[in-house]
């Protein structure tokens, strides 16, 4: 193991910000991962999980089992790890700019397209490699504006030529689950298998341009747009959403990090950890379209109080929970309008007018635009 330290805020800065990453294996030589933990600096979950892989893959590489490159940035967003409100952490939003900082990821494949003219073949994995190149000479030849913007281009200038990315985050309570692109709703079922995900949730375009679709969606889009190439969706990225921000455990960090070095293995960047096959677990869920998801508000301010628990499976009609106003002593119901998984709700019990206080995961496509909260 390598470890590299990026410098985010400019020489003359008043205080130092610096990004951590740890290198594991050969450049190269084989796939190349990448995982990163806690771009929203207040869910911790996937800290821990990293440090759990942190320690197995230097063991790994020790016994010459990393057959590729595998890159683990423990925690990713050292902006927001600095940021607190009244004793709080506040991780999920640049307190400089109100920008979320899982939104607002370059997405190149406008400015790679004229750029690509004459440059590619008959050649998949060639036409690859030349957008990769391509890829990482504009994101070096950018200027970042802010300490946000530079965090945004180091992490992307690590991921945008891996095979595999995964990006750690948590909800604030919910069952684990797993957002990633139509197109590899397919390669992503062997991943929920083996974390156990209870849903998985598919999309285009989530809107927003969040991390992993910076990564991913470049490939299809300019397949759609380049119809006569060769061109592969060469990289699978996903955000893993790790149960909910609370549940933070030794028992659980161990489980998701043997779970993503399964997936890994699976994929050929890691050596089997046994001679014998590994038993994978049963299947929790199938992909659904993100589309499909129900986010749920509050009509009006009131003491919350769920009446369905994470898990359960609602149709169209069924009450989720309670909002009642402490003053007048109304007692609101909030009702799914579609049929699917209870699988997201809010960790504060009193809530205030359209506040999100849960999601329901259909199975039938009816929204539009942003599908990603705020």
């Amino acid at each position: 193991m390598h470890t590299q330290t990026h410098l985010i805020s400019p020489p003359a800065a008043s205080h130092a910000l610096t990004l951590t990453s740890l290198h594991f294996g050969r450049p190269g030589c084989g796939k190349k991962a990448y995982i990163q933990a806690a771009l929203h600096a207040d869910e911790v979950p996937g800290m821990l999980v990293a440090q759990f892989l942190r320690q197995q893959l230097q063991a790994l590489e020790a016994a010459g089992q990393i057959h590729g490159e595998v890159i683990l940035v423990t925690a990713a967003n050292p902006i927001g790890l600095a940021q607190a409100i009244h004793g709080q952490p506040f991780g999920r939003f640049d307190l400089a700019s109100g920008v979320n900082f899982n939104r607002a990821f370059p997405h190149l494949a406008d400015e790679l397209l004229p750029l690509l003219a004459d440059k590619l073949g008959t050649d998949p994995d060639a036409n690859v490699r030349t957008i990769r190149d391509m890829a990482l000479a504009l994101l070096r030849a950018r200027q970042p504006r802010s300490d946000e913007e530079a965090l945004k281009l180091a992490l992307l200038g690590m991921a945008i030529d891996a095979d595999i990315v995964l990006d750690l985050h948590c909800d604030n309570e919910a069952l684990l689950h797993i957002y990633t692109g139509s197109a590899l709703a397919e390669a992503a079922l062997p991943l929920a298998q083996l974390l156990g995900a209870r849903a998985l949730l598919v999309a285009r375009a989530a809107g927003g341009e969040p991390f992993d679709e910076a990564c991913s969606r470049l490939w299809w889009d300019l397949q759609e747009r380049l119809p006569g190439v060769p061109l592969p969706p060469a990289c699978f990225a996903a955000t893993v959403e790790l149960r909910g921000e609370s549940e933070v455990s030794y028992a659980l960090a161990r489980q998701d990090a043997d779970a993503l070095l399964q997936f890994l293995s699976a994929q050929g960047v890691l050596g089997a950890s046994s001679a014998a096959p590994p038993v994978w677990p049963p299947a929790l869920c199938s992909a659904t379209p993100l589309e499909g998801v129900e986010p749920l508000y509050a009509p009006h301010a009131g003491v919350l109080v769920y009446t369905r628990a994470l898990g359960e499976t609602v149709q169209p009609g069924d009450t989720v929970a309670d909002i009642i106003d402490p003053v007048s002593g109304a007692n609101t119901a909030v009702r799914s309008t579609v049929a699917g998984l209870f699988f997201a709700r809010s960790a504060h019990r009193h809530v205030l007018r359209g506040m999100n206080i849960g999601k329901v995961a259909g199975h039938s496509a009816y929204r539009s635009g942003q599908l990603l909260s705020q």
